[in-house]
């Protein structure tokens, strides 16, 4: 019996609930990878403004949970009713009730894909503190992912946080031990600040962003310091693969840069829930 099939018919009240609530989380989350990178935005220029000793102009604040949410184009309110996970997009046909324009298929996708790993941690972990340390960690992972694909950026209001937590966890030895955590985060920071440092003296440029080392560093918190060959590996490959791909296509040239933060953050999901799998096509063995 397939093990997802032997875990829905063992437990289908686990199942059907981390569905539900990976949905309904799922639908936040998008709020978070829509807003987030506003709110960091007018922050700068707040900022900026004070240091210039300029008058801050009003405007209304925007938060993760005010104002209520409004459709990107004509700003109607959305409704409750319009706002269900996947069924809503379905329903409307993808477009907003009130101007008819087009919603991005990305919302739905998040709330899908959410609900679909936090089933497979269900599945890989089952009842327990792990699972909700998965669940977290899977959530702030699809968040970046979509951050660091729209605007090339990973916040520090998410991976330090994510780094902190991995530790925390690791306390009680819940995916490794704390020495292993502590030597993950060090030497996952490091490890990309190198690349960064000897590709910038070579080339002159900057081939990645300082958010990738705090991503890698936090990977590492959480899964160990021999975690990290094969999720640097994974990441560089894949990432590498798919550049040349885009380049080769056409869809992408050589001066556009590509974020990583994606590469790493799918490398990291499979450790999470493939960890001999992964260590297995590394090694060989």
């Amino acid at each position: 019996m397939d093990p997802l099939e032997e875990l829905i018919r063992a437990q289908p009240g686990l199942s059907i609930s981390l569905a539900v609530l990976g949905l309904v989380v799922g639908s936040f989350l998008n709020v978070v990878i829509y807003r987030l990178p506003k709110m960091i935005e007018a922050q700068w220029q707040r900022e900026c403004t004070e240091f210039r000793g300029e008058v801050l102009e009003a405007s209304e604040k925007l938060s993760l949970a005010l104002p209520g949410s409004r459709c990107p184009h004509c700003d109607w309110e959305i409704k409750p009713s319009q706002n269900i996970p996947v069924i809503s997009y379905l329903v409307l046909g993808g477009k907003c009730a009130a101007c008819k324009a087009r919603i991005s298929v990305r919302y739905p996708v998040v709330e899908a894909v959410t609900a679909i790993l936090w089933l497979l941690c269900g599945l890989h972990f089952g009842v327990g503190y792990t699972l909700a340390g998965a669940m977290f960690l899977t959530a702030v992972l699809v968040v970046l992912t979509a951050i660091d694909l729209d605007h090339q950026m990973l916040p520090d209001s998410l991976t330090l946080p994510l780094l902190w937590v991995g530790l925390l966890l690791n306390i009680d030895n819940t995916f490794v031990s704390l020495d292993s955590a502590v030597l993950g985060a060090v030497f996952g920071y490091l490890c990309l600040w190198v690349v960064f440092w000897l590709f910038k003296i070579v080339t002159g440029k900057e081939g990645m962003g300082h958010g990738d080392f705090k991503l890698l560093a936090a990977l590492g918190a959480w899964f160990g310091l021999a975690a990290l060959p094969a999720i640097v590996l994974l990441s560089s490959v894949v990432g590498a693969v798919l550049g040349v791909a885009l380049i080769v296509t056409g869809k992408r040239d050589r001066q556009t840069p590509m974020p990583f933060g994606p590469f790493l953050a799918g490398a990291g999901l499979i450790h999470l829930l493939y960890s001999n799998v992964l260590l297995t096509w590394v090694t060989g063995t």
